[in-house]
């Protein structure tokens, strides 16, 4: 297949499938890309997924949204829908139905100007453990329209949506017992016609605007229409989620008995919180995507009232050629207050032996996923227990590869790890019964994955994690803890609660229109305060100094010895007496401290100052044994 370039500077090629696609390239400006996407999924279908995380080696920067898009797929259970959103889509719609005819697991069972309906087979003969992920399934049908518009000329046309937590019961079933409500869909992906790319290293950003034809039918000249379905507000005030304050914790040492009897390893039960949504789904967005930076945001209009808006930590399965890359996250601290507190937190998290344990079952158990499709030795951990910092908690990741057998493809990837063993647990069918016995109410998205799968045969997705899913006005944030026999349920309980508070948060300040605060605060408690900082020549005395003017006092600091004059001229409410090398002798502190006592100022001293002090009221100093200059001491 190659591309050829018209005159008018587009670019043609044909699909494996027989389909001519032809792409226009348009420039747009590289500030604010993206915004008229955004706002606009408030009313019309479509999805805009971005990384606004780095991490070497892993994620990069970038942006990608589409929006009215012609033709849609939708899936509840086995039954599948295909719709045309407009006359574009409509034209469409015959050649992937001549494309599905063939397949002998689906029955068209509805075919007009607007939708193909139809209904995929249950398995009727065993298949092995290798041939799971080539079961009949939605996937079936989604190989076969990937495999119609298949092309190595284009790298970001594919389908575009959401893929929900119960597409996993068609690879491998358990038995329901939660209600599924009629309006729950397991999938929806777009077939978009424009799509918007943003290089943020390059600083650039077009659209590519695609049109579709072959024998008989072209989109050509159609109008791309627009389907709007404005957002609306609930009238209701939902409860605080699906658990009490405790029930969680009681799951947790319901969990721990299935532990001991080695049913289970780990199980990553959830909660759910629930939020009415007064502001425009982007404007959650948006202050998610600033207080939350992730490298798998996402905001989706999925249709029929429903919303997804989310910043995920983790990749679900990415897909190069033939490369299989994951990242599983399990090991999870809150952020500290500042870079110290952090390292700090990040020394316990490491130190942890818990969230070694939790990682290293996770990491075992996706190794067994890709080895299913993977080639025999491929399979590698090539980054242990590395840190990703998020707003509010931190995370150790693995990072595990794999190479695609022969004649294996993206869509065996996905479903062999389907699903992630940091959002279900181990062993993972066991884990996954356990969940459906044990939670509220069913997990519709959460748990799943978003993003694309491109006709290239690649595929970049996330976990469905730290998501709002908006339904008619709601807001839902599912958070789930990874348990093992040795967790501690309240700890287990307050987890969930610090996950979902991001998200939460996002709703709240967008209502409010509250910044995020992200400094910490300082009391003013110094305002109208003049300090006298003495410096006995030393290293940190500014630092210092920089702590007492953060409370408004104004400091003026003068090295030692310090006269008289200075005394009367500055007029200090405080004398602080600054650390130093040797002793309060090499700089004469006895007098400073006579002169500030004389005119009945309060004293503070630090190290060499405290010495001073202690000095000046009948004190007697001595060496330590062992120094302890440059090591934390606990006060």
């Amino acid at each position: 297949m190659t591309t050829t370039i018209l005159e008018n500077g587009a670019e043609r090629f044909v699909t494996a499938g027989g389909v001519t696609i032809t792409r226009e390239r348009h420039d747009r400006p590289y500030q604010g890309a993206i915004d008229a996407y955004v706002d606009g999924l408030n009313s019309r279908r479509g999805a805009v997924f971005s990384s606004n995380y780095e991490y070497p080696g892993r994620y990069t920067r970038w942006d990608t949204a589409m929006i009215d898009p012609p033709l849609v797929i939708s899936a509840r259970g086995r039954a599948m829908r295909i719709e045309a959103l407009n006359s574009r889509g409509e034209v469409l719609l015959p050649v992937i139905g001549k494309a599905l005819g063939s397949l002998d697991d689906v029955t068209i069972a509805e075919t007009s100007k607007k939708l193909i309906r139809l209904d995929v087979a249950k398995p009727a003969q065993v298949f092995t453990e290798e041939e799971r992920s080539r079961v009949p399934s939605v996937f079936t049908v989604l190989r076969a329209i990937t495999a119609l518009f298949k092309t190595e000329e284009d790298a970001n046309l594919g389908l575009y949506g959401a893929f929900g937590y119960d597409l996993a019961f068609q690879f491998d079933p358990v038995d329901y017992k939660l209600e599924r409500q009629q309006s729950q869909r397991d999938l929806v992906l777009f077939l978009p016609d424009e799509i918007l790319v943003v290089d943020h290293y390059s600083t650039k950003a077009w659209t590519d605007r695609y049109d579709y034809s072959s024998d008989g039918f072209s989109t050509e000249g159609l109008p791309r229409d627009e389907i709007v379905e404005p957002f609306r507000t609930a009238d209701r005030i939902p409860p605080r989620g699906d658990h009490e304050p405790g029930e969680y914790a009681k799951l947790v040492r319901k969990a721990m008995e299935s532990f001991k009897r080695g049913d289970l390893f780990e199980v990553v039960p959830g909660q759910m919180f629930y939020e009415r949504c007064e502001t425009p789904p982007s404007d959650i967005s948006r202050k998610l995507k600033t207080i939350n930076p992730s490298p798998y945001s996402f905001f989706i209009n999925l249709g029929e009232g429903e919303y997804l808006i989310g910043a995920s930590p983790e990749m679900f399965v990415r897909v190069n050629g033939r490369r299989v890359e994951t990242c599983p996250i399990s090991g999870t601290i809150k952020r500290g207050g500042d870079a110290i507190s952090d390292s700090e937190q990040i020394l316990k998290l490491l130190n942890s032996k818990k969230d070694e344990s939790e990682l290293t079952m996770c990491s075992d158990v996706d190794r067994n996923d890709k080895s299913r499709v993977c080639d025999p030795g491929s399979v590698r951990v090539i980054g242990r227990r590395q840190i990703e910092m998020y707003s509010r908690l931190i995370h150790t990741v693995d990072h595990i590869e794999g190479r695609l057998r022969e004649g294996m493809d993206a869509f065996d990837a996905f479903l062999s790890h389907a699903w992630a063993v940091t959002v279900t647990g181990a062993p993972k069918l066991w884990a996954m019964r356990f969940i459906e016995q044990n939670e509220k109410s069913p997990r519709a998205w959460y748990g799943g994955a978003i993003g694309m799968v491109n006709f290239n045969g690649d595929m970049n997705t996330g976990m469905t994690l730290r998501t709002i899913r908006i339904k008619d006005g709601i807001a839902e944030v599912r958070a789930g803890a990874t348990l093992l026999f040795d967790s501690i349920p309240e700890e287990e309980e307050a987890e969930t609660e610090l996950k979902a508070s991001a998200m939460i948060s996002a709703i709240r300040d967008a209502k409010s229109g509250n910044a995020a605060d992200t400094e910490r605060a300082t009391a003013r408690v110094g305002d109208g305060v003049n300090i006298l900082l003495v410096d006995h020549e030393d290293s940190f005395v500014h630092t210092l100094a920089n702590y007492f003017r953060q409370t408004g006092a104004n400091v003026s600091t003068v090295r030692t010895p310090v006269p008289d004059e200075v005394f009367d001229r500055l007029k200090p409410n405080l004398v602080v007496l600054s650390p130093g090398p040797g002793t309060p002798k090499d700089f004469d502190c006895a007098a400073t401290i006579k002169r500030a006592r004389a005119r009945d100022l309060p004293i503070f001293g630090v190290c060499l100052g405290l010495q001073a002090l202690a000095e000046a009221y009948g004190g007697e100093l001595r060496h330590l044994h062992v120094p302890m200059h440059g090591k934390p001491s606990r006060i």
